[in-house]
């Protein structure tokens, strides 16, 4: 997926604005407030054209070789200074990133839907109506905003040590694949080691499990689960600082960087990674394909053959359409996220990658990369350490129908019940997809079907996917629609 970011001059004199110094999150937004931001927004390229303009006729003027060297100086203070305020103006906070130009304009709060919320395998209930379904959490809206603003946010930084032997100190218009996934497997430790239900603290000191696992993302060779580090085990994958990534390649890299760090004599994730690939390896067309075989076989070799199942941590890259999510794997989408073991999705709109974290109808809630921020160093014994700028306040949606095709899913399985339960619901999905799965299930590479439920510990009901039906194409209409699979 390319960030393809305009290359204008004028992208390194405009700042990001900060989502993080919110402070309150935005959970309401009427129909009148969300056209008002869509029309502010929508003028942003405009004008920043206007200014990109503005800063070249200064140093055109300022440049002119037929001015005398005094009137040469006193006009190049006088533009300094215009150049100076017109920055920033432009670098202030009410004018929006850049990469909205393609993005679109980026839409903030809860709208006024009264459907539930679906956030990593959590419902939130945001009407009034009681409801019988014990996923959901009642207390709605404050209850989602919190646990919003306790996912892990990883966001382009700058100012760290220059990414092995290239000049690169910063990931700024590059890295936004690289943080969104550093996203995913974050949440996947935070569920690891402090539990789902876990909310980041009001005060410090803040517990050492939680200061760690930040410690593990830092902007440095010495951080595990750095970018530093993904770059450099990604080399085979094509990943380059500077260089624009899939997320297959990004899935692939991830397993490349947990295989080595196990072999070390300080492993630094608990948990092992199974990439979950279609045929050819997963770089041609067709569902990707789970078999429980491989799975338990990565397990036992992860436990050294002990009888203890280990916890894993599924990635399944997807290509779901040519230029356009296929419209008949939206829902198929959706219901994932009503999984306990949800881990969101690495997708945005073509070009921009983001860390889609929850859904509300046909909306995407998702985490940003693309707010410059400086680089922080963190110790894990620091448990005083500000951590403000892991975290966001702001509440972001885009359409679910039109995020890129290219993305990848992301799932963690605590043990082996758990597991299979994953496995029961995924075959579940796989039925009611119409012919349209995300992937299937199979129980040995010998094995032509999929499996079947009986072979699964767990049994799913028939309301496992919440308010998320599959919709009921006839076969007219299946017939006439391509599955849209591609290179990957």
């Amino acid at each position: 997926m390319k960030e393809g970011l305009d290359s204008t001059p004028v992208v390194s004199d405009i700042p990001a604005e900060t989502s993080n110094s919110s402070p309150g999150i935005d959970l309401t937004s009427s129909t009148t407030s969300e056209k008002k931001a869509s029309e502010t927004c929508s003028k942003v390229s405009y004008w920043s054209s206007f200014f990109a303009s503005t800063f070249s006729f200064f140093d055109t003027s300022s440049g002119d070789s037929t001015t005398s060297c005094c009137e040469k100086k006193t006009s190049h203070g006088r533009t300094y200074g215009w150049t100076f305020s017109l920055k920033r103006l432009v670098g202030g906070g009410s004018m929006r990133r850049l990469h909205e130009r393609l993005i679109g304009s980026s839409k903030t709060g809860v709208s006024s839907s009264s459907s539930d919320i679906w956030l990593l395998g959590v419902c939130y209930r945001v009407s009034s109506e009681e409801s019988s379904d014990e996923a959901c959490n009642t207390n709605g809206l404050y209850e989602f905003s919190v646990d919003f603003s306790s996912r892990i946010w990883m966001t382009y930084r700058k100012g760290f040590d220059a990414i092995g032997d290239s000049k690169f100190t910063s990931d700024v218009n590059w890295g936004c694949m690289l943080r969104s996934s550093q996203m995913l497997v974050a949440q996947a430790l935070l569920f690891h080691n402090l539990g789902r239900s876990w909310r980041k603290p009001m005060e410090k000191p803040f517990c050492s499990e939680y200061i760690e696992i930040l410690d593990l993302f830092g902007d440095s060779e010495a951080s595990a689960f750095s970018i530093h580090n993904l770059l450099q085990v990604g080399k085979a994958y094509g990943l380059a600082a500077g260089s624009w990534i899939g997320p297959y390649a990004m899935c692939r890299s991830w397993e490349t960087l947990v295989n080595s760090t196990q072999q070390s004599d300080k492993p630094t994730l608990s948990m092992t990674i199974y990439v979950v690939s279609g045929d050819e390896n997963g770089e041609r067309g067709g569902a990707p394909v789970l078999c429980i075989e491989d799975v338990a076989k990565l397990c036992s070799e992860f436990c050294e053959g002990q009888a203890v199942w280990k916890p894993i941590l599924l990635l399944v890259p997807l290509v779901l359409g040519l230029d356009k999510v296929n419209p008949r794997y939206i829902p198929s989408l959706c219901a994932t996220f009503t999984f306990p073991q949800s881990l969101g999705i690495l997708g945005g709109k073509p070009g921009v990658s983001t860390y889609i974290v929850g859904v509300q109808d046909d909306k995407a809630f998702y985490l940003d990369p693309h707010e410059v921020q400086q680089v922080m160093d963190i110790k894990r014994n620091n448990s005083e350490v500000d951590t403000s700028s892991y975290h966001c306040s702001v509440v972001r949606h885009l359409p679910l129908d039109t995020i890129d095709p290219s993305l990848a899913i992301g799932f963690y399985c605590r043990d082996k019940d758990d597991f299979d339960d994953f496995c029961a619901r995924a075959s579940k999905l796989t039925d009611a997809s119409n012919g349209a799965p995300l992937l299937t299930i199979t129980k040995s590479h010998s094995s032509s079907k999929t499996v079947c439920k009986d072979f699964l510990v767990h049994s799913v009901d028939d309301e496992s996917h919440g308010d998320f039906e599959m919709d009921n194409m006839n076969e007219s209409e299946i017939s006439t629609q391509e599955d849209d699979w591609q290179l990957l």
